[in-house]
């Protein structure tokens, strides 16, 4: 299988998806740095409205804590994890023929980049902040970990909806 320039060259949606990531990339990074620069140590907390707060806690696991505790490896492996991922999902996005599939697919690559590659191979763990406890909702999350979810959620209602959308009509006319 050979692959040419125009076969790399993301259509329309391609580009949207690619802006969209770089938009979830710059505006996670950027409330990291703004949340780090408060110094904050590990716990602290600030309210902000009664079911809101920032809270300092760092996350060496994936999404909401998940898989902690593997030190350097477990580290290494997510950054490459999340290179696989935004690799494949680059390579799916070039030709999506969906706007919704695109808006997803940017929103769980940034998401991706954010977390899984640059705060990774940076800090060597992810800062979280977004506590939203007050609504029952235990886990403290960031900009890039919401953009992964929301993507996630979009792309699974974009596949239902796609899926249920009828086929071309082929009946005829009734003969009277």
């Amino acid at each position: 299988m050979r692959i040419s320039a125009s076969d790399l060259k993301p259509n329309r949606n391609g580009l949207i998806a690619f802006a969209i990531a770089a938009a979830v990339v710059v505006v996670d990074q950027v409330s990291k740095l703004w949340f780090l620069g408060l110094g904050l140590q590990e716990g602290d907390s600030i309210p902000v409205l009664p079911i809101f707060r920032l809270t300092m806690i760092w996350n060496p696991g994936i999404s909401f804590g998940l898989l902690q505790g593997h030190g350097q490896i477990g580290r290494w492996l997510l950054v490459l994890f999340g290179l696989a991922v935004v690799v494949g999902l680059a390579w799916w996005i070039r030709k999506a023929d969906r706007l919704w599939t695109a808006v997803a697919i940017g929103l769980i690559m940034g998401g991706a980049i954010g977390n899984n590659l640059i705060d990774r191979v940076r800090l060597g763990m992810v800062a979280d902040f977004l506590d939203f406890s007050g609504l029952g909702f235990k886990w403290v999350f960031n900009v890039a970990d919401a953009a992964i979810n929301i993507g996630i959620a979009v792309l699974l209602l974009d596949i239902y909806l796609s899926t249920r959308r009828p086929a071309a009509s082929s009946k005829t006319p009734a003969s009277s």
